[in-house]
C-alpha cells in the first residue's frame, strides 16, 4: 500500500487495517476546515477531494515495507548542507505590513537576488497577476531571471518558513528528498491558515517528492518550522515556551515533553533536543527559536544576548544561556556558544516588534542577515563572517520587514539537495 507519491504505509499483515483507516475516517485522507477545541487539525471532507488522487494503492512489484521518518534513516539536514533550491512566498498579505507592501517588495528583490547567485529560488504565487507583479520587481533589481521558478499556489500569507515544507533526507545509501507533513495553523492564533497548510502537500506533488503524514494518537502534528533549529546530525534547538505553553497558542493541546521529542526521533531523526525556555518579546509566534538561538556548526550554536538589565528581553534570554552552559549534543560533545548581540527595541504603534539578528538564512552563497539601522548591525555582521568564512556574509535592511513581526529566515524555507 502506498500513499502520495511512493511513500510506503503497511506491510502485507498490515494492508487490511489500512484501507479500512483510509475508507474510514483517517486524518491521512480527510482534513480541516477549523479548529476542534483546539488548534490541533481536526478532520473534514474539505480536502478529500483536493487531494485524494494523489493516493496509489498499489506494491508496484517492491517489497512493501512501513516509511516513517528516521524509522527508515530520514533526517532533517542542517541549514548550511547543500541546496536544490531556496523557497519563498512572494508578499500578498496587506496586513502583515500595513502601508509597507511596497517597500517590501525591494526587500524581497534584494534577497532573491542575493540568493539567486548560489541557488535556484523557488516562488510561491497566487495567480498569473501576482507572478507578473514579482517579475516585474525581479527583473528591475536585475535577477538572472533562469534561476528563478514560480509556483502558482496560492496562500494565505509569506512565511514559508513556517507553512512550507519540512524537507527530510535519507542516508548516504538512499540519499531521497521527503516531506514531513507537520500540520500548520497559523502560529494558533489567526483563523486564516487553510490555504497555507495544504503548501506541503502541494508541492509534494508537483516535486513528485514523498510526503510522510506526521501523526499522533491519530491526529496531526502542528510544528512550523521556525519553531526548531537543526544540526544535522541529530541535535534540535527548541523552546518550552512555543511548545510546551499549555495557555497560549497551543499547537498540540495535552502533547507533553515526551510527546515532542518521540515525534521528532521518528519524523526528523532527532535524538537529541535542546530545550531552552523563552523567546524574545514581541514574537507574535510565542517563542520561536529562530530569533533566539541558532546552529551555525554542528557544535556551535549563536545565542542572542541582551546587555541592558532594563530590557524585557535580558532575563530570559539569561536564563537560556545558563541552560545552554550543561547542554551536549548528540554525541555528548559540549556546545560552543558564541553571543549574538540584540539591536535596540523596535515597536510599531506601541508594540514591541522581534527584532533579532539571529533570524538570518544560510544559503549555498550567502548568509542574509537583518540589519536595523542600529550601531550592533556591524557587530552581528562581523560575528557571522567569522563563523562563515566559506560564504558572504550580507545585511539586508529589515526595518520594514520586522513590521510583519518576522524577517528573513522566516520568509524563506531550504530544500536539500538530494545528492
Amino acid at each position: 500500500m502506498r500513499f502520495l507519491n511512493d511513500d510506503v504505509l503497511a506491510t502485507p499483515e498490515n494492508v487490511v487495517e489500512e484501507i479500512v483507516k483510509v475508507m474510514g475516517n483517517s486524518e491521512r485522507l480527510h482534513t480541516h476546515a477549523g479548529f476542534a477545541l483546539s488548534s490541533r487539525p481536526s478532520l473534514d471532507k474539505e480536502r478529500e477531494t483536493e487531494d485524494s488522487h494523489t493516493w496509489d494503492f498499489s506494491f508496484h512489484g517492491k517489497t512493501p515495507h512501513r516509511e516513517r521518518g528516521s524509522e527508515v534513516g530520514f533526517r532533517m539536514p542542517a541549514e548550511w548542507e547543500r541546496h536544490e533550491a531556496t523557497w519563498l512566498g512572494w508578499p500578498h498579505n496587506t496586513k502583515d505590513w500595513p502601508g509597507k507592501m511596497g517597500s517590501i517588495s525591494w526587500v524581497y528583490g534584494e534577497m532573491v537576488r542575493k540568493l539567486s547567485l548560489g541557488e535556484s529560488v523557488r516562488m510561491l504565487v497566487n495567480d498569473k497577476a501576482h507572478e507578473l507583479k514579482a517579475r516585474r520587481v525581479l527583473d528591475k533589481v536585475g535577477v538572472d531571471m533562469t534561476r528563478i521558478k514560480f509556483f502558482r499556489v496560492p496562500t494565505n500569507r509569506g512565511w514559508a518558513r513556517d507553512f512550507g515544507p519540512i524537507f527530510v533526507k535519507g542516508g548516504q545509501a538512499n540519499p531521497y528528498v521527503a516531506i514531513a507533513r507537520f500540520r500548520f495553523t497559523a502560529w494558533a492564533k489567526y483563523p486564516d491558515w487553510q490555504l497555507d497548510d495544504r503548501i506541503p502537500v502541494r508541492l509534494g506533488r508537483t516535486l513528485k517528492i514523498p510526503v510522510v503524514p506526521v501523526e499522533r494518537n491519530r491526529s496531526g502534528v502542528v510544528l512550523e518550522g521556525g519553531a526548531i533549529d537543526v544540526n544535522g546530525q541529530g541535535t534540535l534547538l527548541t523552546t518550552e515556551e512555543c511548545l510546551l505553553d499549555e495557555q497560549v497558542q497551543v499547537r498540540n493541546p495535552g502533547f507533553s515533553r515526551q510527546d515532542y521529542e518521540e515525534v521528532l526521533s521518528t519524523h526528523l531523526g532527532i535524538s537529541q533536543v535542546l530545550w531552552l525556555g523563552q523567546g524574545i518579546a514581541g514574537d507574535d509566534t510565542h517563542g520561536h527559536v529562530d530569533d533566539v538561538c541558532r546552529f551555525v556548526d554542528p557544535y556551535t550554536v549563536v545565542l542572542c544576548q541582551e546587555s541592558n538589565p532594563a530590557d524585557d528581553n535580558y532575563r530570559p534570554l539569561a536564563e537560556n544561556a545558563e541552560r545552554l552552559e550543561g547542554m551536549r549534543v548528540e554525541d555528548g560533545r559540549k556546545l560552543l556558544v558564541v553571543p549574538l548581540p540584540m539591536p535596540g527595541p523596535l515597536y510599531f504603534e506601541g508594540r514591541r516588534l522581534p527584532a533579532s539578528y539571529a533570524n538570518f538564512y544560510i544559503g549555498n552563497a550567502v548568509v542574509l542577515v537583518p540589519t536595523f539601522n542600529d550601531p550592533q548591525d556591524r557587530v552581528a555582521v562581523g560575528i557571522l563572517s567569522d563563523l562563515f568564512p566559506d560564504r558572504t556574509v550580507v545585511g539586508i535592511h529589515a526595518v520594514d520587514l520586522v513590521w510583519g513581526f518576522g524577517t528573513i529566515h522566516c520568509l524563506t524555507q531550504q530544500q536539500p539537495a538530494s545528492h
